[in-house]
């Protein structure tokens, strides 16, 4: 079941704070996928997803070759549990400067724990153009 990211029932926006990881999956150049385990966060006001990565991370590298082609660099989020589950679909964009990169790292340490120091740090900005899930998260009034 799918629906828009700004429709969100309360126990889906419930599910997006809980502490869990979920898998990105970003498209290689040859259009294969590449999926890797990640902590994110969920803004409900800017209906965004954010993943704080290395600036030398393949997920990185995978955006900056999509804009290079001059295509979106399209992606996935996936947080499950047990059989709760939601996908994050949308747009990724790499955010190189300071005041994002520590606002990110504050939403992740809210939801997460304080990240190590990493002056490599970037953050991944997915742009939520649908969410699909399982009745039970994104279905209002379950």
């Amino acid at each position: 079941m799918a629906i828009a990211p700004d429709a969100l029932p309360a126990v889906a926006l419930e599910f997006l704070t809980e502490r869990h990881l979920a898998t990105l999956t970003t498209l290689r150049s040859d259009g294969s996928p590449h999926v890797v385990p990640v902590g994110f966060t969920w803004d409900p006001e800017a209906l965004v997803a954010r993943v704080i990565t290395s600036r030398g991370s393949s997920k990185v590298l995978h955006v900056r070759a999509a804009d290079v082609a001059g295509a979106p660099a399209t992606a996935v989020l996936c947080q499950v549990d047990g059989r709760r589950w939601l996908s994050i679909e949308g747009t990724l964009s790499v955010h190189e400067d300071e005041p994002a990169v520590r606002d990110a790292e504050q939403r992740y340490a809210a939801r997460y724990r304080a990240p190590r120091p990493n002056p490599e740090r970037v953050v991944l900005v997915l742009a939520v153009t649908r969410i699909l899930g399982d009745s039970t998260v994104i279905t209002p009034g379950s």
